[in-house]
């Protein structure tokens, strides 16, 4: 499921008030899912080596400082090296708090940082937020139904969802 993180489907804040909705937005949803719970927080880089410096420098090492490497996804399919691509996650367990993930949010909305999720422990239940909104899973779709009648005006009018 789809959630915008401003109304009207609006992409980026331009204000501080908006940034404080979509902070709002993101954390209401990261509370429904994992309030007084351990959570996974994952972020990634991608290098075209698998441990070279990362290919676009990011805030990732400043907004998620405990996170561990631990995966390396490498994509070389292409017959050129130019052409390759790993991506390193890391991750980190710890206790949900709202707004303790605000600044990596923020990051997230003005596409600073991009590929984050945040997961229960047993991964059922993923938040994947990005520059406009978030994307939802949820373990059934009874709890999905749930949360989407919850937060109906955060809800694409689009057809398919978007």
């Amino acid at each position: 499921m789809r959630f915008h993180s401003l109304p009207d489907s609006k992409r980026y804040p331009e204000s501080e008030d908006e940034y404080a909705t979509v902070l709002d937005r993101y954390n209401t949803i990261l509370d429904e899912l994992f309030a007084g719970t351990d959570v996974f927080v994952v972020t990634m880089d991608w290098s075209d080596t698998p441990t070279g410096p990362p290919g676009h420098p990011t805030p990732r090492q400043t907004l998620h400082p405990q996170g561990i490497h631990w995966w390396t996804e490498s994509d070389q399919d292409d017959p050129d090296p130019e052409f390759h691509a790993h991506t390193r996650l890391y991750a980190d367990r710890r206790r949900w708090n709202r707004n303790r993930l605000d600044g990596l949010l923020r990051a997230v909305t003005d596409e600073a940082l991009v590929e984050v999720f945040v997961a229960d422990t047993e991964l059922r239940r993923i938040h994947h937020p990005y520059d406009g909104g978030a994307d939802v899973i949820l373990a059934t779709p009874a709890e999905r139904d749930r949360m989407r009648d919850r937060h109906t005006d955060w809800l694409s009018s689009h057809p398919a969802g978007l």
